[in-house]
């Protein structure tokens, strides 16, 4: 396969993925805003923070807003960040590999560009902001159920997969770190109803509330939800999941292609960092640590791909 339409599927997958992952994280800081008591804006902070938009929105922007953030974050396409322009790119690229999707994974893609254009086309109350979140989740599982569905197990579909996963597992892990950004009113409420709410809703933001229930049943603390979305091989937005499946469609490229590059020792790397460690060591060293660590490992991961792959060659 050329490196253009490999790396035009990766990033097609990512920009999706992305979309939805937003629309997590917004619900997320939503969520949480409801249970803070002081009125403050350091959810939306956070959310600017970990979507990498913080200098953009001051650009443009003079104080923190929670409609404005959310606006900024859904809707401007000035930010690239932005689900409408992470679906706009995603359709972008579609559109470059054409030939390389079916019908069914097109249509899909091109589908979903225009029903969020039209949704998105004037800014969203809070009132209506859960229903618009839900949609955007809804519209990215149409895709991947056209990809699952109608593609090949090939190389096209590894591609999409790693781009799948590797945003997927980099995009969890800032929705962990929203849980570091917005601190508590007091350290003396860790542990509390507010903190365990707050990380309820963490849970919550990675569909895994009702798969952690029915496995604790009903017990909620914040080291086991953190265990659970870090590294818990069975919950599909884990850390470990993630990097698994990155690790698996990675070594189906190397048996088909018949090459081994630098990429696979990145990621069989994580893999094993994931698979030998413990939530006691991540809390002793410090979760946003740790996070901080993992998203640099996932970025250097992404960069290497593209080299190993000539996405631009």
């Amino acid at each position: 396969m050329l490196g253009k339409t490999a790396g035009g599927l990766f990033w097609m997958f990512r920009y999706l993925e992305r979309s939805e992952n937003t629309a997590r994280l917004i619900e997320a800081g939503f969520r949480i805003a409801l249970t803070r008591p002081d009125g403050s804006n350091d959810e939306w902070d956070s959310i600017l923070r970990t979507t990498a938009a913080s200098a953009d929105y001051a650009a443009r922007h003079d104080g923190l807003e929670a409609a404005r953030v959310v606006d900024f974050v859904l809707r401007d396409t000035a930010n690239p960040s932005s689900v409408m322009s992470c679906i706009a790119a995603a359709r972008q690229n579609a559109r470059l590999v054409r030939t390389a999707l079916t019908r069914e994974v097109w249509e899909a893609v091109n589908d979903t560009y225009m029903v969020m254009k039209a949704r998105l086309a004037r800014p969203v109350t809070m009132r209506d902001l859960p229903q618009v979140l839900a949609m955007i989740r809804q519209q990215s599982g149409l895709v991947r159920g056209a990809l699952h569905g109608s593609m090949l197990r090939n190389d096209v579909f590894d591609f999409a997969r790693i781009g799948t996963y590797l945003e997927r597992a980099d995009n969890t892990a800032r929705i962990l770190d929203v849980k570091y950004y917005v601190l508590l009113p007091s350290l003396a409420q860790i542990g509390s109803s507010l903190d365990n709410v707050q990380w309820e809703t963490i849970l919550r933001s990675v569909s895994g509330q009702r798969a952690y229930r029915w496995l604790t049943q009903g017990r909620s603390t914040a080291v086991g939800i953190a265990d659970f979305v870090i590294f818990d091989g069975r919950l599909p937005r884990s850390l470990k999941y993630s990097v698994g499946k990155l690790v698996s469609n990675l070594g189906f490229l190397e048996r088909d292609y018949g090459a081994r590059h630098p990429c696979h020792d990145l990621a069989e790397a994580l893999n094993v960092k994931l698979s030998t460690g413990t939530i006691a060591q991540v809390f002793d060293d410090g979760l946003h640590e740790f996070i901080t660590d993992f998203i640099a490992d996932i970025g250097r991961l992404g960069g290497q791909i593209e080299t190993d792959y000539r996405f631009l060659g």
